[in-house]
């Protein structure tokens, strides 16, 4: 599939990943917007944000590496959006 596709099934939820990536096991995934009151935010976050605000995030897209990390922010290259071996991650 192309990466129009690719973007249609990450909003559906869906794990992405396409076949020409070296790493193996490698698949991105759209994490939704999320919204924690102040009491929720970990220490982690509170410490940038500050003591007593919410955290209000935006959308994203993610990429399990094949390191087997967690990589927020992955940013899509020209070969990866003229790409058409993207296909869904069972």
């Amino acid at each position: 599939m192309d990466f129009g596709q690719a973007l249609v099934a990450l909003k559906n939820g869906e794990k992405v990943s396409r076949k020409g990536w070296n790493g193996k096991g490698m698949w991105i995934v759209l994490m939704p917007s999320l919204y924690l009151e102040a009491g929720v935010v970990n220490g982690r976050t509170s410490k940038h944000l500050g003591q007593g605000v919410d955290l209000d995030s935006q959308p994203y897209i993610a990429m399990f590496t094949a390191d087997k990390k967690w990589q927020p922010g992955w940013l899509a290259s020209q070969a990866d959006v003229l790409a058409e071996d993207w296909e869904i991650v069972a």
